[in-house]
């Protein structure tokens, strides 16, 4: 992406980064911070039960303190998120539930950089292997037309950056969590633990 012109003026352009967690957090910021003035946004509204929410937002700011970057925390709002997702079935990981999900996120992303009057936001959501980057990327675009902020596009698993943040969050001590963060992902989860408590469960036959 070709940034503004402040940048060639000698002074880095400001960019506020939806963090969807602290480890992914951690490459991401890092490699930020070589272009830009980088204020972290926690908002996710998706994140149950509240309490996990709570969690992996203590997660973020800390991880924020150590890099010495400055984080907003948004964990109350939910309401239009439960709304919007009622109704829906989850079909599968980057399917059409998890790209109306990034659409929340990502305006509201766009909503608090545009008050802030930030040149950028971005979101660490690309740096998961499980993420599709063309549908994060299509959705940050289309959120900030006609807004004078702008999306920077980009991939962050690129290069190892997934591999980095997985060595970055054993560095820094933090929680990993095993699930993305909603209640059907979470679901999910345990029907994984559950099969592989009990191999019996997964429909084969028994051998005569």
């Amino acid at each position: 992406m070709n940034l503004r012109g402040d940048q060639k003026k000698g002074s880095r352009p400001s960019l506020l980064l939806h963090v969807c967690c602290a480890p992914c957090a951690t490459h991401v910021i890092e490699l930020l911070k070589e272009q830009f003035a980088v204020t972290a946004f926690f908002y996710n509204p998706n994140i149950y039960p509240f309490k996990e929410r709570l969690h992996r937002a203590r997660e973020a700011n800390d991880l924020c303190q150590k890099l010495g970057v400055e984080i907003i925390t948004d964990v109350e709002k939910s309401h239009d998120w439960s709304r919007r997702m009622k109704g829906r079935r989850r079909d599968r990981e980057g399917g059409s539930y998890c790209t109306v999900c990034f659409r929340i996120r990502l305006a509201q992303a766009a909503a608090v950089a545009e008050q802030g009057k930030f040149d950028y936001f971005a979101s660490t959501l690309s740096v998961s292997p499980h993420k599709e980057v063309q549908i994060i990327n299509r959705v940050g675009n289309k959120v900030a037309r006609g807004l004078r902020t702008r999306f920077y596009s980009a991939d962050f698993k690129k290069q190892n950056g997934f591999k980095k943040s997985c060595q970055l969050s054993q560095k820094y001590g933090l929680y990993r969590q095993d699930y993305c963060g909603c209640v059907y992902s979470l679901r999910e989860r345990d029907e994984r633990k559950a099969r592989a408590s009990n191999p019996c469960k997964t429909g084969a036959r028994d051998e005569k």
